[in-house]
């Protein structure tokens, strides 16, 4: 009675530890359906080119602080020009109907206003730090957040669920974290010659380029990477060394060059091409609205170098900022943002030439499985046809074969009396072969 009793309280206890179980794969199963290997790819792209725009800042702060050099359009000329001499020989090599001649053919206008957008950014965002601090230039540059959400919805069809806004708020609050870490660490400096333009320097600036990465995020997923970076540094190279002409001829003449600055140049330039190469990239992966949220916290990479190389002060804040800016953007990634299906396809051209320069086309997978299919089911069917025929055949055969054996074996009488309905099965034997 003992051991019945032990078993009879063993059993729930089995029940429990299985249901405890089923549970913990549930769980374990929807942690793997939200944290994919494609968002930890995205997440670590992100970070990576957040790290370019750190090494960005700290390049282009060492070059004003310490030498005295402030030529945001000389960088931006070296930036552009590896651009150019890299991608745009790739589309001279093209053939068909994608060359470079078409291209600028069809195209040239729309990739010289991406072109002078892009230059124009870049200029402003760097103008504004002579009129404005550092503490607005941080919350007004986050602008581009709630622009290119807006552009996304408007020419991309890009629909955007709760979870999104919720997520968008999330990194808005962990930017204000920062900022409020900046205020507590004493580093609300810079210029307040004229705040007023500053500020607008940055909501411009936020504006501008908005609209590049909304051109650049619909010319990667329909046309081609390749195309859009020869293009922005073909026209990027133009109008960056007009404008450098233009507005910077004094600064750059009156630099003090020697290994150092010419190493700073290079870095920077490094940096900014590593960025406009990979960007696209993570673009492809995720959207422009997502890479834009990941680089919210470059500003907070280059706070902690600055606290080895500057001697800045901590605060504890910056590492809660980190952390939320991270949850918001794991969220908004978690969730995909599906887009209008009343957006017009790409154009065949367009397709084949992203299938030839990335090897792999999502979109022709499935159309290319369903004609194998209906090719197998016709020829599957055109065999069962023919090997029914066949048989039809070998039957009237034999039959005929038959009646021939029972000819010659009656004589020539019986032979004169069955001509009629042999005549009658051959010619049955033909309608039914017809």
């Amino acid at each position: 009675m003992a051991t019945k009793q032990s078993k009879d309280d063993d059993a729930p206890m089995d029940v429990s530890d299985e249901s405890r179980s089923t549970v913990l794969m549930v769980r374990v199963r929807e942690f793997k359906k939200v944290f994919t290997w494609q968002l930890a790819k995205t997440l670590a792209m992100g970070q990576g080119l957040a790290v370019l725009i750190c090494g960005t800042a700290i390049t282009s702060q060492y070059l004003a602080t310490s030498f005295h050099v402030n030529t945001p359009m000389l960088q931006s000329f070296f930036n552009y020009a590896l651009l150019c001499v890299t991608y745009t020989p790739m589309l001279l090599c093209r053939t068909g109907d994608d060359t470079i001649l078409q291209i600028l053919k069809r195209r040239w206008w729309k990739y010289l206003l991406v072109g002078l957008v892009d230059v124009e950014a870049n200029y402003a965002v760097v103008k504004a730090y002579q009129y404005t601090t550092i503490t607005s230039v941080q919350l007004l540059d986050c602008f581009v957040i709630p622009v290119l959400m807006i552009l996304s919805w408007w020419v991309l069809k890009t629909r955007y669920s709760l979870v999104h806004y919720i997520a968008v708020c999330i990194c808005l609050l962990g930017v204000g974290a920062m900022v409020g870490a900046d205020l507590l660490a004493g580093r609300d400096h810079g210029s307040t010659s004229n705040i007023l333009l500053g500020d607008g320097l940055v909501l411009l600036s936020a504006s501008l380029y908005a609209v590049s990465n909304v051109c650049q995020e619909y010319t990667v997923k329909n046309l081609s990477r390749v195309e859009f970076l020869g293009m922005v540094g073909l026209f990027g190279t133009i109008i960056s060394t007009v404008q450098m002409v233009i507005l910077e001829r004094k600064e750059v003449a009156n630099i003090q060059w020697s290994w150092q600055v010419g190493l700073l140049f290079s870095a920077y330039a490094l940096c900014m091409y590593t960025l406009y190469s990979c960007m696209p990239i993570v673009v492809k992966l995720s959207s422009a609205t997502a890479v834009n949220l990941s680089l919210l916290t470059a500003d907070l990479f280059s706070l902690f170098c600055g606290i080895f190389l500057f001697q800045y002060n901590f605060s504890g804040l910056y590492l809660v900022s980190l952390v939320v800016i991270l949850i918001g953007f794991i969220a908004f990634n978690a969730v995909p943002t599906p887009m209008d299906r009343a957006d017009p396809a790409p154009s065949s051209s367009s397709s084949s030439s992203s299938i030839c320069e990335e090897g792999y086309d999502p979109m022709a997978v499935p159309n290319d499985l369903t004609k194998r299919e209906v090719a197998v089911r016709i020829t599957a069917e055109e065999e069962e046809q023919q090997q029914g025929c066949g048989e039809t055949k070998k039957g009237l055969e034999e039959e005929q074969r038959r009646r021939g054996k029972k000819k010659r074996a009656s004589g020539p009488s019986q032979s004169l009396g069955r001509g009629s309905s042999d005549e009658d099965v051959v010619a049955g034997g033909h309608s039914t072969k017809m």
